[in-house]
């Protein structure tokens, strides 16, 4: 069974019933706009006019009609809440968000490659450090260090990230 054909044909849609007509079994504007849903043709009606909806309908192939009627009730919705801006305000609020977002990604981006080069000089410095070759602990002692690099058999041992002693 069609799912754009109504399960009570006895009922007008939506749209006929708000412009006071009879319903016929073919009406175009039945399948979107249903009987236990008036006010989504109600908002439709009154932003864009009966007319003017049958026309845009009439224009849109019908595989996509729905797509179109979801389109019209959001714009309308939007309108009804915002008449200057309609859904543009909403869409002009989320690219804002979305500005805000790539701002934050950014700089979370920068600090993160900051970090790592931080990381790399440190660790430079400490292979490079004379002393740290010539010191030596009691033998047996193992310790970590906070680079978690190994100290072990009385020697510094000193490890890079892919564990290949230095």
């Amino acid at each position: 069974m069609d799912s754009r054909v109504r399960a009570r044909p006895e009922l007008p849609c939506a749209a006929c019933r708000t412009l006071h007509r009879k319903c016929s079994y073919g009406c175009m504007l039945a399948p979107y706009f249903p009987a236990d849903e008036p006010e989504k043709f109600a908002s439709v009606h009154r932003v864009f006019g009966a007319s003017n909806v049958i026309k845009m309908l009439q224009m849109v192939e019908d595989g996509r009609r729905e797509d179109a009627v979801t389109s019209m009730v959001y714009e309308a919705y939007s309108r009804l809440r915002d008449p200057v801006y309609g859904c543009t305000a909403a869409i002009s609020y989320l690219q804002k968000c979305v500005e805000d977002l790539k701002g934050q990604l950014k700089t979370t981006t920068e600090k993160i490659l900051e970090s790592q080069e931080q990381k790399d000089q440190l660790l430079s410095i400490l292979m490079d450090a004379p002393y740290l070759k010539q010191t030596y602990l009691p033998v047996g002692s193992m310790v970590r260090d906070s680079f978690d690099n190994v100290i072990h058999d009385g020697h510094y041992e000193i490890f890079n990230d892919n564990c290949q002693m230095i």
